[in-house]
């Protein structure tokens, strides 16, 4: 019963407490914006043998603090089936995932890729006005993965367990 409760648990903590670069979700920007700027770079990945092709847009964004951004990326099937697909993602340094609030995010829901489909999808995001000082540069890394048994049976390695959200065994 304990295991069964702890990843739930662990993965409530990390949101809660940003540990580990867990991002933070909001649902509007704040009100104050900062002359202090940031950099946010972008990083994408994707899981050993999982058929997809995924890259930020651009490479990173200059904003100041509290100022509301959208960035993108894109994803493509470069299998000739469907798969579904989901990004985990964190941010480091790892000690800012409390300042770092996403409000729109392609990570909440796994990704239904018909063959060879090709998706551009936003993050829209604000880093926090109170964000300690010493950080100029925060970088924004998300990874694709096979988000049911099927495709991570079919493609190769395992569909991870994400707290929170549910999972195909088709």
């Amino acid at each position: 019963g304990l295991s069964f409760a702890a990843e739930p648990l662990y993965s409530t903590f990390c949101r809660m407490t940003g540990f580990g670069g867990t991002t933070q979700v909001a649902t509007q920007a704040p009100k104050t914006v900062l002359d202090r700027k940031v950099r946010v770079m972008f990083d994408a990945n994707v899981a050993p043998r999982a058929p997809l092709k995924f890259r930020a847009v651009q490479p990173f964004v200059g904003l100041e603090l509290g100022e509301k951004m959208m960035a993108y990326y894109e994803v493509t099937n470069t299998s000739s089936e469907p798969v579904r697909a989901m990004a985990s993602y964190n941010v480091v340094p790892e000690k800012i995932g409390l300042y770092f609030k996403k409000i729109e995010c392609f990570c909440f829901s796994q990704q239904q890729l018909k063959a060879g489909e090709y998706k551009k999808m936003p993050v829209r995001f604000v880093v926090s006005a109170d964000l300690p000082k010493e950080v100029g540069t925060v970088t924004l890394s998300y990874a694709f993965f096979n988000a049911d048994q099927l495709s991570a049976k079919k493609y190769g390695g395992n569909a991870p367990k994400v707290a929170g959200h549910e999972h195909h065994t088709d």
